[in-house]
């Protein structure tokens, strides 16, 4: 009797919505390999044929791989072959204030995309402040009064407007500098001389080590999947360039990277049920660095729970003499290809989206960035196998000319 009722436990594991499929390339038809198939708890991988097959109660899955846009299906969908549509991402930022229905700089932006090859944006779901793009249903941030200066107040409408025109959309998620969580919680903001520590521009943070302020940017994140969004990029996950901060505990190489990792393991496994992807944003230099740059970020590390990693390759970034070059902003192409090259033996190229340069070389050069720097940025980032780029501006004013072949 304890047998037979056993098997009808285990056999009652395995039944409801489980499905066996093969996934495609939509415009090769060939197999995708290491494709991620997952529900809300578990994840397979195809094999070299594009084939899977996913055990589970639930009857939605969600599928990623590497350089294809998200996709999902149910368990009583016709087929069994299923057609991911590859896309590489040549995102433009869009600010925080240019992210109403309304704003010209969204008008202007959507112009660009139909005229240009850009087809992706990137907008501030949660800004350097901690205010929300549009009211979710995150009570602790409502309660902080994120939404009072969301500039989104019909998001289905935003995210339907980029569905219809077949735009990618990216949620960027300040994640640990945060004014408005800092100081609604003083017991774990960032300190110095036992004070709420901030920075040049008068922006609190809140403690990476800390599980609570975790929580907070990842049910943000989880809003932004909610409304549909396709990926979470997570901006300033790490510790500031600053010594001599106060944290809840001792702030030490490993104990800085186990942190930032914990945080994304966290994200991974509550954003699975939607199907999003992950990216992160870091220094440029962590293409260059042997240690993690005392802020928690090292390439192995990211790449062991983000889908991708967006280096800030701005060639102004990068000091005097280095690549050999006296003002590294007069070598935008070297800059792009050399750092994603120096990082291909911990991550493949597909996996990287760099952050480009939008904006007039801050350094000694001066050197405006026109259409030529702006295009040897991209031809750096596709020759090197890149999974496209992203462009910063900080005002999201581009040029139509600077952006077409």
């Amino acid at each position: 009797m304890k047998k037979i009722l056993c098997l009808c436990a285990f056999l009652s594991t395995f039944t409801y919505a489980s499905f066996k499929g093969n996934i495609v390339d939509e415009k090769t038809l060939q197999p995708v390999n290491s494709a991620f198939i997952s529900d809300s708890k578990n994840s397979v991988r195809s094999d070299e044929n594009g084939s899977f097959f996913i055990a589970s109660k639930e009857n939605r899955y969600h599928i990623k791989a590497y350089g294809y846009r998200p996709y999902t299906f149910t368990s009583d969908t016709n087929t069994t072959t299923l057609k991911l549509e590859p896309i590489h991402v040549k995102a433009l930022y869009l600010t925080f204030w240019g992210a109403s229905n309304n704003s010209g700089t969204l008008k202007k932006i959507l112009r660009l995309i139909e005229k240009t090859e850009a087809n992706a944006v990137v907008v501030d779901v949660k800004n350097e402040y901690g205010s929300t793009q549009f009211w979710t249903g995150f009570k602790q941030a409502n309660e902080y009064g994120a939404y009072k200066q969301r500039t989104n107040r019909d998001i289905k409408k935003f995210i339907k407007t980029m569905k219809e025109r077949h735009i990618y959309t990216i949620a960027r998620i300040v994640t640990f500098k945060d004014e408005l969580q800092a100081s609604h919680n003083i017991d774990y903001a960032i300190k110095k001389n036992t004070k709420i520590w901030r920075n040049h521009d008068n922006m609190a943070w809140v403690d990476p080590f800390d599980k609570r302020a975790h929580n907070y940017a990842i049910s943000i994140a989880e809003e932004a999947a909610k409304v549909g969004y396709d990926e979470i990029n997570f901006d300033y996950i790490r510790f500031p360039a600053k010594k001599g901060l106060q944290f809840c505990q001792q702030s030490t190489q490993p104990s800085r990277i186990k942190a930032i990792e914990g945080f994304l393991k966290e994200a991974q496994k509550r954003l699975k049920k939607y199907g999003v992807f992950i990216s992160v944003d870091t220094y440029g230099n962590i293409c260059w660095a042997k240690d993690d740059n005392g802020i928690g970020q090292t390439v192995t590390s990211l790449a062991d729970y983000a889908d991708y990693l967006c280096p800030m390759l701005y060639p102004s970034g990068f000091s005097s003499g280095s690549f050999y070059f006296k003002y590294p902003a007069k070598h935008p192409y070297e800059v792009v290809y050399r750092s994603i090259k120096k990082i291909q033996d911990r991550i493949p190229s597909n996996r990287v989206r760099p952050w480009l340069q939008y904006f007039k070389d801050y350094t000694s050069s001066r050197k405006a960035y026109k259409r030529e720097e702006i295009q040897a940025q991209i031809k750096a980032a596709e020759d090197i196998g890149a999974n496209g780029w992203m462009l910063w501006s900080p005002s999201s004013k581009y040029h139509q000319e600077y952006l077409q072949r």
